[in-house]
């Protein structure tokens, strides 16, 4: 169902488009390319001098190679289109400082904490930010079992994915459905008056 039609008439000024690939490689580690551009649809006066239309303001990328234990082993940067050429691409090698976080533990608390404001990029440190759930959709079915009784001859913990958010919340009607197992009743309380 796309978005209702708009109440008046429109002009595009600006796009950006954030995509991420995964890739499973060889060595068992997984790469997450990062890719944030920005591109206005006229000519842009900024002080380095006129982006012409249709040309990235922002074209930056962004790689974390993780393990499947989602940890961080090494983390690239790269600026090729950025406002302030020779200033905003310079700050690539501070993203080697993501190594060693891990996705699901205080991942994006601790972008902020070592990469917000002059430490950093704002643009790469937001890229950083969406690369969690990026990961789980890759391992999903690949490195984690989504499946209700995947393995039924074990005692498996409480699939990942549960109370993540409002559709697998474990007292609602999908996890009901799809994860019984996991159900759980909501509590209902008797009130007198």
């Amino acid at each position: 169902m796309p978005l209702s039609h708009p109440v008046s008439r429109r002009a595009l000024k600006h796009t950006r488009a954030i995509h991420v690939e995964a890739f499973a490689r060889d060595d068992g580690l997984w790469d997450l390319d990062a890719h944030i551009t920005d591109v206005k649809t006229r000519d842009a006066q900024l002080a380095s001098g006129v982006r012409p239309a249709g040309a990235p303001m922002h074209d930056l990328w962004l790689r974390l190679t993780i393990d499947t234990k989602l940890t961080v082993v090494a983390a690239e940067a790269v600026s090729d289109a950025v406002p302030y050429p020779g200033y905003c691409d310079t700050i690539g090698p501070a993203y080697q400082k993501l190594a060693g976080l891990n996705l699901l533990k205080g991942f994006r608390q601790a972008v902020m904490e070592r990469l917000s404001g002059t430490s950093g990029c704002t643009h790469l440190s937001e890229l950083a930010l969406v690369l969690p759930t990026a990961a789980i959709q890759a391992f999903a079915g690949e490195v984690i079992d989504t499946r209700e009784n995947a393995h039924p001859d074990e005692q498996s913990d409480k699939p990942f994915q549960l109370d993540r958010c409002h559709a697998l919340r474990s007292d609602g009607e999908a996890v009901a459905e799809y994860y019984p197992r996991w159900a759980i009743k909501p509590i209902t309380g008797t009130r007198s008056n």
